[in-house]
């Protein structure tokens, strides 16, 4: 009796392969169309696929300039200096700031907010708004050079020169803030940012000349 009514129990508890292969469709079934029960009918998601994203006109001071673009709300910075339109039909075309790794890793796109560095891919041109942006076309007064673009010259500091842009930019912020940097803080300073050539002994030697003419500007730049 006793094995008699274990046969049975094992009956009611044993899972069919088959069974378990129809458990386990419904369940990929109900796993694909739970982002549509999440987000409601099949009407309102379609509603909200062909919805328009929302736009928005800011102004943004570049360089001691004032812009005003029309602006999705997931804009980047970056993607407005490069490519986007100013309100007159001209395109703002700062190509200095480069996308690179597009995810604030390289420093190829650095640029100055209200004086601090920052990677104009990973903000926002939403956020920029009443802020002083510099790029590195802002930095020369006309046709005289800063100085550190002058040094990055002197000391062919640059070999692609795809990243040089961004790091002219934050050597500029770091004598900003650090007029006499050591070689250690130069490069502390400047770990934002990559150069695949492996340009960094003339990039730090720029950075030195350059804080030596920034103290003393009739000092010639090789001396």
């Amino acid at each position: 009796m006793a094995k008699e009514r274990e046969k049975e129990q094992s009956k009611e508890t044993a899972i069919s392969r088959r069974d378990f292969l129809k458990g386990m469709g419904t369940g990929a079934v109900a796993a694909t169309v739970a982002p549509i029960v999440l987000v409601g009918t099949e009407k309102s998601a379609e509603a909200q696929m062909g919805e328009e994203i929302t736009r928005a006109k800011i102004k943004l001071n570049i360089n001691n300039r004032l812009y005003e673009v029309e602006v999705e709300p997931r804009t980047t910075l970056l993607s407005v200096l490069r490519d986007g339109i100013d309100t007159s039909g001209k395109r703002i075309d700062l190509t200095g700031a480069k996308p690179i790794c597009d995810r604030g890793e390289c420093g190829g796109c650095t640029i100055q907010v209200d004086g601090k560095v920052i990677y104009s891919c990973m903000m926002l041109a939403l956020d920029a708004q009443g802020k002083q942006i510099t790029t590195v076309e802002g930095l020369a007064n006309g046709d005289k050079l800063h100085p550190v673009q002058e040094a990055f010259i002197q000391h062919d500091a640059l070999m692609c020169g795809f990243c040089t842009p961004g790091f002219v930019v934050a050597a500029k912020s770091l004598l900003d803030e650090n007029p006499s940097p050591s070689l250690a803080e130069i490069k502390e300073g400047l770990a934002g940012n990559t150069c695949r050539c492996g340009t960094y002994p003339f990039i730090f030697e720029a950075v030195k000349t350059a804080s030596r003419k920034l103290k003393d500007p009739l000092r010639k730049i090789g001396g």
